[in-house]
């Protein structure tokens, strides 16, 4: 028999959380920031393209290049919001997008695996939990980065509380309104990002201090909403001491894939790839598409004795 691949056909990481230009906002229903919040108004490192194809469109996936390695620094050397503010005014915001200088995309060259992310994002349709995607990575015993917006955190406090505790998983940031990172207000599918530096930091550290103090979590890796950034907040992620983190998989575009999508792109994840998919969505296809694949990723992995990894194994 022959050995299960780790290079099918896969659609490109740029298809983030929309399948289809059209679709706009209304895609991300599940994934929008909180219009009423007051900070509301991406080794290459590229800005993104155009917008996202009409439908998928299944291409082969480049190898990830290596990222750097960053150890997050202790909450003591974390800047203060009035020491950003008076270090960031006049800096240039630089790009903006999925791939923007200081976003790591994939593992570092030294990884020996591949990370399996989700996301949860909270706000209106976003508070559900697909438990039978988690129970999946369980019973495979699959580790995976779990990025969990303030809002989802709140809404689902026992729940959160438990994937805390169980070391299969890792907690990561995923921002407090679930705004696009940003240093100008830049928007991305038509979701404004956060309208200045500060509004950034808070965006941050809203969920980081929440994370903290709820449920004794100290985040070691950011991604905003939507997963876009500009340079100078991606500057500003790493000086607070995270990692801003993406993608080089994307499994599910915003949990919009139906489950034999889900399969294949996961099955495309090899050495040093980072799979982005949603845990927010259980009536997606996301759970039934991962179940379906992941133990054949597992085997194809192992075969080559890799394993898959939470983002603080490889980092």
């Amino acid at each position: 028999m022959n050995e299960p691949s780790l290079m099918p056909r896969s659609v490109g990481r740029r298809v983030l959380l929309s399948a289809a230009l059209g679709l706009g906002a209304g895609l991300l229903s599940s994934c929008v920031a909180d219009p009423n919040s007051p900070t509301s108004p991406q080794t290459p490192n590229q800005t993104p393209s155009s917008s996202p194809s009409s439908a998928p469109n299944p291409t082969a996936s480049p190898t990830p290049a290596p990222s750097p390695t960053a150890t997050p620094e202790s909450a003591s050397s974390v800047p203060s919001r009035k020491q950003v503010l008076n270090s960031y005014p006049g800096r240039p915001a630089g790009a903006f997008g999925l791939e923007v200088k200081g976003i790591a995309l994939g593992l570092p060259s030294k990884a020996k695996g591949a990370a399996l992310t989700f996301d949860a994002c909270g706000g209106a349709n976003g508070e559900g939990f697909d438990e039978v995607l988690i129970e999946v990575l369980r019973k495979n015993k699959a580790p995976a980065t779990l990025f969990i917006n303030q809002r989802w955190a709140k809404a689902n406090k026992s729940l959160t509380r438990e994937l805390a505790a169980d070391p299969l998983f890792e907690i990561a940031n995923h921002g407090t309104t679930h705004a696009p990172l940003a240093s100008r207000g830049q928007a991305a599918y038509g979701i404004p990002g956060t309208a200045n530096i500060g509004a950034a930091y808070d965006e941050i550290m809203g969920n980081q201090r929440y994370l903290s103090d709820e449920f004794g979590v100290e985040a070691k890796f950011f991604r905003s909403g939507t997963a876009h950034m500009d340079e100078l907040s991606a500057a500003l992620t790493r000086e607070i001491g995270l990692i801003p983190m993406n993608f080089t998989v994307n499994l599910d575009a915003g949990a919009t894939f139906p489950a034999a999508t889900v399969g294949t792109q996961t099955l495309s994840m090899r050495a040093r790839s980072v799979g982005i998919g949603h845990f927010n969505r259980p009536k997606s296809g996301t759970g039934k598409g991962v179940a379906e694949a992941l133990p054949r990723l597992i085997q194809a992995l192992d075969s080559q004795s890799l394993r898959l990894l939470k983002l603080s194994d490889a980092f």
